[in-house]
């Protein structure tokens, strides 16, 4: 491609709106232009590193005997309503009718519309295993879309969806898939890391994110400096430090004055203890009933857990109101002493007992309270947040919290939607049973939108080969000489003919204008020509991921531009 024919149109500024770095240099690139809200037209060579992407995404999903069809965007309501995930899904799933009136939504996911596919057609475990694909436009109608490309509502993303029998085959399906991933992020030159994750909306039993490794992540991961381990911070195990151990009564509870101390601090400063011996509730609203949650004074409930322990559909605080209203009590001074409510107690409670507990009434606390004798706790269970002093849950070791984008994600989803969708098979003994399902996420313009999160500077993007528009741009810095432009063309040509993506700088326009368009577009290896040094038998090439400029001899340049070449991706392990 010569740029004097390139749609490029690239910008010296972000507009305002612009947030985080990819959406500032994709916009600038001349990758994307926003049409409304989270919804943005793809350009010319956006659209080059998305289908790049999901080239690579295709080969290795091919690889794994998976295979590819296309399902329709448009979805009825009669099938979400049959998963029993029409309310459950919430506001991001774009609902609306047709001209006959009937419900209907953009997909945001296909899980239903495969499962009813499969339901139709498969009958047999001989039948099985099988796995479909397919990389399509999806719609989730966010209540902030930002970021550009992270955060939209239209976005482009593979979804592969597994069948299998039984559990052990179901698990090899899971792993395979898997294994794909690893392949598909490393093939695309990511520093990643795959963790545990909480398995929300999608539901199933068990699932992995995939994230891109960048300061600018909005996902915090909690990763072992030992062993493997790695989990989504929503989904981090916290083991019990110490062993539990029968502990003896405190005295009868009674009152003590708290006045104007609302946080847990200012209570316990006001006592004279230490924020660990203070019990915090949580009183929540689990799908319309009160329910409440204890942790300690010094941690933090993690609602994700809570939510996955109820096993609910809508889990969230109870407002000041309706504490009042039911409770008689404001925030800070909120207790469950004999009170007839669900109570979750975090396992970490059972190794203390005498705590500080808010009484239900202004200004006041409960001392000496026991979970064993003075509240009815239905369970204990991991329900606080992960911090950085608690060890990693496999080997013991220190744990870091680097962040990350969650640009992939694959869940064992089990009888969730065969069961629901009656997906029924005859298995090796004539029984009919449910299909073992998985299912298997990347999103495919968003690994661009990380990748350039992961891979930038100062002057641009700095793209891994793998994801770059073009692979090499040559630039010829005097169009009007003859001896230049030659020489630009002859190795354009030649780079062309070895299988590179090249463009080729043709424009009439000034060297720094060229430079810059060149490092901001972030094409790995640029070539430059200029009379002046081919004179002297020289061209330039920069490597832009390390910013750096090598001589080579002109009248050996296929050559020696081979071997630097090849070094300049071996850092990017091709």
């Amino acid at each position: 491609m010569r740029f004097t024919q390139l749609y490029a149109p690239t910008l010296k500024e972000a507009p305002a709106d612009a947030e985080v770095i990819s959406h500032k240099l994709m916009i600038r690139a001349g990758m994307i232009r926003k049409l409304t809200t989270g919804i943005y037209s793809y350009l010319p060579t956006g659209w080059r590193s998305i289908n790049k992407v999901a080239q690579i995404v295709r080969e290795e999903m091919n690889r794994a005997n998976a295979q590819e069809l296309h399902l329709p965007t448009v979805q009825p309501a009669d099938l979400w309503q049959e998963s029993g995930r029409w309310d459950f899904y919430g506001k991001e799933l774009l609902r609306f009718k047709d001209r006959h009136n009937r419900d209907c939504c953009l997909g945001p996911t296909h899980e239903e519309v495969i499962t009813d596919l499969i339901r139709g057609e498969v009958r047999s475990y001989k039948q099985l295993p099988l796995n479909l694909y397919q990389i399509q436009t999806k719609f989730r109608d966010e209540i902030r879309p930002r970021f550009g490309l992270m955060r939209g509502r239209e976005f482009i993303m593979k979804d592969a969806y597994s069948f299998d029998v039984n559990d052990g085959a179901a698990d090899k399906s899971y792993w395979a898939m898997f294994d794909a991933y690893q392949r598909i992020f490393t093939r695309l030159g990511l520093k990643f890391k795959a963790v545990e994750a909480d398995s929300g909306s999608i539901g199933g039993s068990f699932s992995h994110e995939f994230m891109v490794l960048a300061d600018t992540g909005e996902d915090t991961i909690v990763s072992c400096s030992a062993c493997s381990y790695g989990a989504n911070v929503e989904r981090a195990e916290v083991k019990l430090r110490a062993e539990v151990k029968e502990l003896k009564l405190p005295e009868a509870v009674s009152f003590v004055l708290t006045p104007n101390k609302f946080s847990v601090a200012e209570q316990a400063e006001h006592l004279g203890l230490a924020t660990s011996d203070i019990l915090k509730t949580l009183m929540c609203v689990a799908d319309g009933k009160p329910v409440a949650f204890l942790v300690r004074g010094d941690r933090e409930l993690n609602l994700v857990k809570a939510k996955n322990l109820l096993n609910v559909a809508v889990l969230d605080l109870m407002p000041t109101e309706m504490l009042s209203e039911f409770f008689g009590a404001m925030p800070g001074f909120v207790g469950v002493v004999n009170l007839e409510i669900p109570v979750y107690a975090d396992l970490e409670l059972q190794l203390k007992d005498g705590w500080i507990m808010g009484a239900n009434r202004i200004d006041t606390h409960y001392c000496n309270v026991s979970l064993r004798r003075d509240v009815k706790v239905i369970t204990y269970a991991d329900l606080r947040e992960i911090d950085i002093n608690d060890p990693c849950p496999r080997c013991g070791a220190a744990l870091e919290f680097p962040k990350g984008i969650e640009v992939g994600h694959v869940f064992k989803l089990g009888t969730k939607y065969s069961k629901a969708l009656n997906a029924n098979i005859l298995d090796e003994n004539g029984k009919e049973k449910p299909i073992i399902m998985g299912c298997y996420g990347i999103g495919v313009t968003r690994v661009v939108a990380a990748c350039i999160e992961q891979n930038n500077d100062q002057y641009g993007i700095s793209f891994p080969p793998a994801i770059a528009p073009y692979e090499i741009v040559v630039i010829n810095l005097d169009v009007k000489s003859e001896e230049a432009t030659k020489k630009s063309e002859e190795i354009y040509e030649m780079l062309k003919n070895k299988g590179f993506d090249v463009l080729l700088d043709d424009r009439n326009d000034r060297a720094g204008a060229k430079f810059k368009d060149a490092d901001l577009m972030g094409m790995p290896i640029q070539i430059i020509i200029g009379s002046k040094a081919l004179a002297n038998n020289i061209i330039e090439v920069k490597d832009r991921s390390k910013y750096e400029k090598s001589e080579l001899n002109a009248g050996s340049f296929e050559l020696e531009f081979d071997a630097w070449q090849a070094q300049v991706y071996s850092r990017w392990g091709l």
